[in-house]
């Protein structure tokens, strides 16, 4: 592998990453925290990290999730999911001591860098449609989500439980211009 390969810097103007194959070494990240890629070995603590944050467990593939790690501990995770044509940005979980350190924006961040089609999510409640806008994301109706999206199980049973029971669901799409945060 060349130098080039296995090392690219990235630099905008508040911050500097360094990523050295995969794994990221932030300055803006707490000290002793790295972002990597998931190994294989962590299929079931990512799920359980997923399950006990009432997430979907499906479709996983640790090749698919960025993991923040900490003291040998992994404290976070996200991951790309394939629908067709596009990806969906899920399972972002974050441990609750490592939150509002800046963990699970360097996860999102990473996320966005790897995309190599359009991005959507899908979340719920009322606070994370205002954390996503900050990356860049927009509220989509349904109508307006890709029929691989559209042909999905959990996502039609989110559009209908908030279509029917007013469950604070929002689907958004990557615009990639950050947003206002309200």
């Amino acid at each position: 592998m060349r130098l080039g390969e296995l090392l690219s810097v990235k630099v905008s103007c508040d911050r500097i990453n360094v990523t050295i194959a995969d794994m990221t070494i932030a300055p803006s990240l707490p000290p002793g925290l790295i972002l990597r890629r998931a190994r294989p070995d962590e299929i079931w603590t990512l799920r359980k990290k997923v399950l006990l944050a009432a997430l979907d467990p499906t479709q996983f593939d640790p090749s698919r999730f960025w993991v923040g790690e900490a003291e040998g501990k992994v404290v976070a995770c996200g991951q790309l999911r394939p629908f067709g044509p596009v990806l969906e940005l899920g399972s972002l979980v974050v441990d609750r001591p490592w939150r509002g350190r800046g963990v699970g924006s360097a996860i999102v961040d990473r996320l966005i860098d790897q995309a190599d089609r359009p991005l959507y999510l899908e979340c719920l409640g009322e606070n994370l449609p205002k954390f996503y806008r900050r990356f860049g994301f927009v509220e989509v109706s349904w109508a307006d989500l890709p029929p691989s999206l559209q042909g999905n199980v959990r996502l039609r049973m989110s559009h209908w439980g908030r279509q029917w029971l007013g469950v604070p669901v929002t689907f958004m799409r990557y615009a990639g211009v950050p947003g206002p945060t309200d």
